[in-house]
């Protein structure tokens, strides 16, 4: 394996501090967050070193199911384990870049479904050009949900 992203490194830099600080809950959540980016990285027929973007992507599917968890542990009434996953999403989304703006991203996806359009592309084959091109463009400033629906409006 080769160099190792700076995320990465960051976040285990933040595990040796929150060891050190004997902060059990940063501790905990970023060695979550670092085995989910090691097993991804050794899932393929091949071990991979992911990129910064392929690791802001990963901690997003891992917000969202400490958000989903969460929601069900409230409906159940567990509210000590639903305080405990919103916790750790809100650590989480600490390693996530600034969310790219409403109005940014729907001028990007303008320039997108012109450039498509003037590719000749319509219909269902030109939305899927469009979130490509959109996905490549913006990185990990916007994730796919968001690129899909600002596509589809």
């Amino acid at each position: 394996m080769s160099t190792e992203s700076g995320l990465k490194s960051r976040i285990q830099a933040d595990i040796n501090e929150a060891l050190r600080s004997g902060d059990e809950l940063l501790k905990s959540t970023l060695r979550m967050a670092l085995a989910a980016i090691m097993n991804a990285e050794v899932a393929g027929a091949q071990a991979v070193v992911l990129t910064d973007d392929q690791i802001i992507n990963l901690l997003r599917s891992e917000v969202k199911k400490r958000a989903e968890s969460a929601e069900i542990y409230a409906a159940a009434g567990r509210t000590e384990l639903a305080t405990k996953e919103t916790q750790e999403m809100v650590i989480i989304e600490t390693y996530l870049p600034a969310a790219m703006d409403a109005a940014a991203l729907a001028s990007i996806v303008a320039e997108e479904v012109a450039n498509a359009a003037a590719n000749g592309q319509e219909g269902a084959r030109a939305m899927g050009a469009v979130i490509k091109a959109v996905k490549e463009r913006v990185g990990a400033q916007a994730d796919g949900s968001a690129i899909a629906a600002a596509v589809k409006s």
